[in-house]
């Protein structure tokens, strides 16, 4: 039976583990079909509308990818290229776009957003982020360390993820820790905890599992973890006082040689979701690094970025096989799907 058969995909907690774990063997074979070039064009005459309200390169790139290597049709409709909540209701906006397309990834704010988009369009919904949870990005990094690591089961990962944890990925990676019960540790200034009416709000429940822990303590967080993984701490719309504030709370949380040291694991591996700013070749990296007077990277230094590149642009790569296996299995009943593990 396929369970993401005309089924929204708005976060993890959405299925069950052995949902997950199809979801990332069917985008391991699409993956190798594409490489020896033998892939089949499953979604011939699907149209696919992509409702970002923050703009993106990887998921928009993947998601559109991922629609012409199977035959389907896609519109992109970007920030301001649309009277969403402005001039026409979310509701309103929804059912319109239900009715032209089979399918609506959306990418913006508000979690409740992609939950009316959801409730109104009345065809499947995929998240390619919200404030809350970014599971398509999550579903990459299963399989990237699925890639990584083998044989080895999920239960027996232990990853510590550092920085903000009070953010989207931070967020889906707890989800997915109850969901395949790896280790997980989100290292942070407690004042980046999430909230108990997250928890609440989610139905999550965190504190209950033994395999979670959230702590200040970066020693303790990252010793004899496998993979330590972190995300940009400021966004280009932040305002210059929680720039500030950030920085100064976070810095000793940077991803460093010293930090990689302390984890005691000679073959440590390091994620990171990407924009990273770990040099000063971007605009927005060097105004922060001069403003801040940080010589080698904000959230991650130059040197374990350059390290870890191949690991991290395989992370990267892999979000357009997760999509394809999200938008086949979505959109094609399970006769069809089937093929490609035929």
């Amino acid at each position: 039976m396929n369970t993401y058969y005309l089924r929204n995909f708005l976060r993890l907690q959405d299925f069950q583990k052995k949902d997950i774990l199809f979801l990332i063997k069917y985008a391991e074979k699409i993956k190798f079909q594409k490489k020896i070039q033998k892939e089949k064009k499953l979604l011939k005459n699907k149209n696919i509308v992509l409702l970002f309200e923050k703009e993106s390169t990887r998921t928009r790139c993947s998601f559109e990818i991922a629609a012409f290597n199977q035959g389907a049709q896609t519109t992109y409709l970007g920030p301001g290229n649309t009277h969403l909540g402005y001039k026409e209701s979310i509701e309103d906006t929804s059912q319109t776009l239900g009715k032209l397309y089979d399918g609506i990834v959306y990418r913006g704010h508000k979690h409740s957003n992609i939950e009316k988009i959801a409730q109104y369009s009345k065809i499947p919904v995929w998240n390619g982020l919200t404030n809350t949870f970014h599971p398509t990005q999550i579903l990459s990094d299963l399989l990237t360390i699925k890639e990584i690591f083998k044989n080895i089961p999920f239960k027996k990962i232990k990853i510590a993820y550092i920085g903000d944890t009070n953010n989207n990925i931070s967020n889906s990676l707890l989800e997915a820790s109850q969901i395949l019960n790896f280790n997980l540790k989100l290292i942070s200034p407690k004042i980046y905890f999430p909230k108990k009416k997250f928890f609440k709000k989610y139905n999550i429940k965190n504190f209950s599992k033994k395999n979670i822990l959230y702590t200040e303590d970066i020693e303790k967080g990252v010793k004899n973890v496998d993979l330590i993984y972190t995300d940009v701490w400021i966004s280009m719309g932040d305002n210059i006082d929680l720039q500030e504030k950030k920085i100064k709370l976070l810095k000793d949380y940077q991803v460093n040689k010293n930090i990689l040291k302390l984890t005691k694991n000679p073959l440590i591996k390091v994620f990171h979701c990407l924009p990273a700013l770990h040099d000063n070749h971007t605009q927005f990296g060097k105004k922060l690094m001069k403003k801040f007077n940080l010589k080698n990277g904000i959230e991650i230094s130059n040197d374990v970025f350059q390290t870890n590149r191949k690991i991290i642009f395989q992370q990267s790569e892999n979000r357009l096989h997760i999509v394809k296996a999200l938008l086949i299995n979505g959109l094609i009943n399970q006769k069809l799907q089937s093929q490609v593990l035929a």
